[in-house]
């Protein structure tokens, strides 16, 4: 149960400007996923292949961009609640562009590993963590419809991406690839986050009996912590172990890579659905339905050997569950704790989740040999997602 808050200034008025701001990070947030991260797992063989390094080694630096971004986002969340999101975001997506050409003209594995570093401390800048801290405040109690508008088009990142880059990729080897989509990284996303952003940013009034630091000790913020934190690393495995899971069935790569993008699709129709789902269910139920969802179409997609059309479908059905899962991690604090503090209490949040998310696609890759393929991986993250949402139904506090 949420906590009673006092109605920020400015939340609600202003729908013009309002509606600017979320048309700005729609753009900026379906480009900087699609790039810096959905670009990667199309990627990834073309680079091992053209260099020699190994696909762990590889993946290594993707994982290690998901922890910086965890350790960056947590003194980042006090920027946000302080400052906006308006100087944090446009430095962030000036900053990735050059990481990014850095990464693509990288000619030994720890220039390569280095510029991924720098790249994910560029997502807890330019992400979805910014981006919801921002519409957050700003909607106050319309957060829910802005958030799903957000994350609606934030979903269709693979779905442009994942093709466009494998479109890309017939054309030119992975590093002129790359130079194209940091080129349309700096275009696009620069000035929305300069130009789109520059709305006052409200202060925040202190909600009825909130305590940030108590919260962030409390043992449903622990528990929370926990289950999401396992749900993100079954979640975002099966992004990663997806292309190569569905070449292993036979498709191609570029099949395996618009199966891909249509979980994009997926993530929409999910997303499209949750403000309904939100209102019929409590915040309990729907995060262990959630959680149970993501572990359904997992283990369908390490059962299922084929033909390619239910693969693909099963991609979407995927898409959809990961979908709904980002607004259950969005809206995680607010529904429960209220929205002061939202910045901080959700980098605490996402921190660990982004810990998990970062090793899952390594050991995911590390657990083929040892499981014998990645039917079996599928299988075993199944399994992770099904303990999440048991370990959750403790995370709500109470009245």
């Amino acid at each position: 149960m949420s906590v009673p808050e006092v109605q920020q200034p400015g939340a609600i008025e202003g729908g013009a400007g309002l509606r600017r701001v979320l048309v700005m990070l729609c753009l900026s947030q379906i480009t900087s996923w699609g790039i810096l991260y959905y670009a990667f797992p199309v990627l990834a063989p073309s680079i091992s292949a053209d260099t020699g390094w190994s696909p762990a080694a590889v993946t290594a630096g993707f994982s290690l961009a998901q922890l910086v971004s965890a350790a960056v986002g947590v003194p980042l969340g006090h920027v946000l609640d302080r400052r906006g999101p308006r100087v944090v975001m446009t430095v962030g997506s000036t900053v990735a562009v050059v990481a990014v050409v850095g990464m693509a003209t990288a000619r030994s594995l720890p220039w390569f590993i280095g510029a991924w570093v720098l790249i994910g401390a560029t997502m807890a800048a330019v992400l979805y963590q910014p981006a919801f801290a921002a519409l957050t405040r700003w909607y106050g109690e319309r957060r829910v419809q802005a958030l799903t508008a957000v994350t609606l088009i934030g979903g269709l990142a693979s779905t442009v991406f994942a093709p466009l880059t494998a479109s890309i990729a017939e054309h030119l080897d992975w590093r002129g690839t790359y130079l194209v989509l940091a080129a349309l990284l700096a275009v696009i996303t620069i000035p929305a986050h300069l130009l789109g952003l520059g709305r006052p940013w409200p202060p925040h009034r202190q909600q009825v009996g909130h305590d940030p630091s108590a919260v962030a000790r409390s043992r449903p913020f622990i528990v929370l912590v926990v289950a999401l934190g396992l749900g993100s690393f079954a979640v975002y495995a099966v992004v990663v172990a997806l292309v190569p899971l569905l070449t292993e069935r036979g498709l191609s790569t570029t099949t395996a890579a618009w199966a891909l993008g249509l979980g994009g699709v997926g993530q929409v129709l999910g997303r499209l659905g949750y403000a309904r789902f939100a209102r019929a269910a409590g915040v309990r139920t729907r995060t262990v339905v959630v959680l149970l969802a993501a572990s359904a179409t997992t283990l369908l997609l390490g059962l299922l050997p084929g033909p390619t059309l239910l693969l693909i479908a099963a991609s979407v059905l995927a898409g959809t569950a990961r979908g709904v899962f980002t607004l259950v991690q969005a809206t995680a604090i607010s529904d429960r704790w209220g929205t002061a503090h939202y910045g901080r209490l959700n980098g605490l949040l996402q921190a660990p989740m982004a810990v998990t998310a970062a090793i899952a696609p390594w050991v995911a890759i590390a657990l083929t040999g040892a499981l014998g393929g990645y039917p079996e991986v599928f299988i075993a993250l199944a399994v992770v997602g099904v303990v999440a949402a048991g370990v959750s139904w403790k995370s709500v506090p109470p009245p």
